[in-house]
């Protein structure tokens, strides 16, 4: 044997030891020398090593001698236990190989394993393993074999493997109760030498989502701008009908490139409270932080829920000539998938904490399904994510600010105080006419000829609720009395302030003041009155006029009588006051009279 020859195939022991990787990682090997029973090699993965199951052939047969840290491996041949499985051992790999290099004509095992060693940079460190890779390849051509050696769920290790070189893939991906669906990895191609036991800790990625919502006072800034990526929340509040910004990141599998079709589809499941709009939605690919937005010609949008359109998925699909993701250019492993869409609220809206849940506000909870089997058509799905639009409730009271109960008949106008839609009216019913929702900002463009649909009135106990508010603040005004007997409030101005848990997606606190020149007032006072009638002050129970918990704001508005005099005995008053002007103008024409003569008897 030529020294030429021996260098080869040391080479290939080095080389492909060096390759064993699983994911596209390198992966931290140790060997420990059993008594001759066979290699037992594990596959530790803290998430999935439970629920995922392996599998495992041997490609090559070989002697694999250790000593001390020298490898060497020689006699290799074609696995198999009988020689149809030789057989088709050998035509995988050679099929594999010519993919690769056309002019490769050999069917002898040695050449083989130095063909592979002098590739196996392939699947060294580089995670990007492209579907037309040698390795993939035999994997795939090997997909059908009976002779893979498998583990059981919840064993993640395969004991008693000859010496030679093996080819380890994902056999089923588990799914724990908390994370998503394990993806299948590149192959993991190693020398065993009959003895050892490898552990194997593989390092890969699984595709995952994350839905971020962008407050109404952040709108405006531009959705795409990474710069604002700091602005989109797990939480926000808006008012009732107005457009709230939606976003989905998608991550891809680390061996992305191992796929030659790859589905991916987003669903994100609105609840009853939110309305998605129709014709929002926007698909980008990010790479580098740039946007790149995708022709909508690759995917599909659909709003799937028939009772109240409030299911939207974003589907690459896989079929009919389509590749899903891949027929998109510039994707990569490392490539994002973002989707931005918009929703509003509708009158079904929660306020505060809906009934039965654990969270709070209006959610909409998003998964993404995506392919994780390169070898076949399966398909893995993540957890999902959630986020929360909330609104809130404002009860507004008009009460005898003497006697403390409540006025039936008092008209208010409630209007935003807030920049961008500073001086609209809060809607306080719908009006299928001038398309108006109840609770939702409208402009009036005639503020002297109100329309009826921006007037509340309050009830028979004086009660005025008034639900769907966004966080901010608002000017209420009075524009009719209960009765004419009582005088008009003056405007005030009042902002709602929330602070959220994003964890929990809770309101852990909500505050309510007036503004600084309406704190003087004694007409105003938050909560529950604390029942002293008669002092012509209204004055509330510290720590009623806010209800975190259900969304909640109370604010009581006092009306004053306008007294006059009596009716009885009016005419009586009357004629006292006209008899006596009477005399007092007889009693000064005298005077006058009287003086006149005096002065007449002394000219005399």
């Amino acid at each position: 044997m030529s020294m030429s020859k021996n260098i080869a195939r040391l080479a290939v022991t080095a080389g492909l030891t060096a390759a064993l990787s699983f994911g596209g990682v390198m992966a931290p090997v140790t060997m420990a020398f059993a008594e001759g029973t066979g290699s037992t090699v594990t596959f530790e993965d803290a998430d999935y090593a439970a629920s995922t199951t392996y599998k495992g052939i041997r490609i090559f047969k070989a002697t694999v001698t250790k000593t001390g840290e020298n490898t060497t491996v020689s006699g290799i041949e074609w696995a198999g236990a009988d020689a149809d499985t030789q057989q088709a051992i050998q035509d995988a790999v050679v099929k594999a190989i010519k993919v690769n290099n056309k002019n490769y004509d050999s069917t002898n095992a040695q050449d083989a394993a130095d063909w592979l060693s002098a590739h196996a940079e392939g699947i060294g460190t580089d995670s990007k393993v492209a579907s037309d890779n040698v390795f993939s390849l035999i994997a795939a051509n090997l997909k059908d074999s009976t002779a893979w050696q498998k583990t059981t769920k919840g064993d993640a290790s395969l004991s008693g493997l000859d010496a030679g070189y093996w080819l380890f893939l994902t056999d089923t991906a588990g799914k724990p109760a908390d994370k998503s669906t394990d993806a299948f990895t590149s192959p993991v191609y190693a020398v065993i030498d009959g003895e050892s036991t490898t552990t194997v800790k593989p390092k890969k990625s699984v595709p995952t989502v994350v839905k971020k919502v962008l407050d109404d006072a952040d709108a405006y800034a531009a959705v795409t701008d990474i710069k604002s990526s700091d602005k989109w929340k797990d939480v926000a509040d808006s008012q009732i009908g107005q457009d709230v910004n939606y976003k989905l990141t998608g991550t891809i599998a680390s061996n992305y490139a191992t796929f030659d079709t790859y589905a991916y589809k987003f669903t994100d499941k609105l609840s009853n409270g939110l309305d998605y709009v129709n014709g929002s939605v926007k698909v980008y690919a990010l790479n580098d932080e740039k946007y790149s937005e995708i022709d909508s010609n690759n995917y599909t949008v659909t709003n799937a829920d028939t009772s109240n359109n409030n299911t939207l998925t974003v589907d690459f699909k896989v079929g009919e000539g389509k590749k899903g993701l891949k027929d998109v250019n510039g994707v990569n492993a490392n490539t994002k998938i973002v989707v931005f869409y918009k929703a509003k609220l509708n009158s079904h809206a929660v306020i505060g904490k809906a009934e039965g849940s654990t969270m709070g506000g209006n959610t909409n909870t998003v998964k993404l399904t995506y392919s994780n089997n390169p070898y076949a058509e399966g398909e893995g799905e993540t957890i999902g994510d959630t986020v929360a639009d909330f609104a809130f409730k404002l009860n507004l009271n008009k009460v005898d600010q003497g006697t403390e109960k409540g006025l039936q008949g008092a008209v208010f106008t409630i209007q935003s105080a807030d920049g961008n839609s500073n001086g609209q009216y809060i809607a306080s019913k719908p009006d299928t006419t001038a398309g108006v929702v109840a609770g939702q900002l409208v402009t009036v463009t005639d503020t002297n000829n109100l329309p009826d649909y921006v007037m509340f009135t309050s009830d028979k106990e004086g009660k005025i609720p008034v639900s769907g508010l966004d966080a901010g603040s608002y000017t209420v005004t009075e524009v009719q009395t209960p009765a004419d007997s009582y005088t008009k409030a003056s405007p005030f101005t009042f902002t709602i302030s929330p602070t959220y848990d994003e964890m929990t997606m809770k309101v852990t606190d909500l505050k309510a003041e007036v503004s600084e020149s309406d704190k003087i007032r004694t007409d105003i006072a938050f909560g529950t009155l604390d029942g002293t009638a008669g002092d012509n002050k209204l004055t509330g129970k510290d720590g009623t006029g806010t209800n975190a918990a259900a969304g909640e704001v109370t604010i009581n508005v006092g009306n004053t009588k306008s007294i006059g005099l009596p009716l009885t005995g009016l005419n009586g008053v009357t004629f006292t006051w006209i008899a006596g002007g009477a005399v007092l103008c007889i009693g000064v024409a005298h005077l006058i009279r009287s003086r006149k003569q005096a002065e007449e008897s002394e000219q005399e």
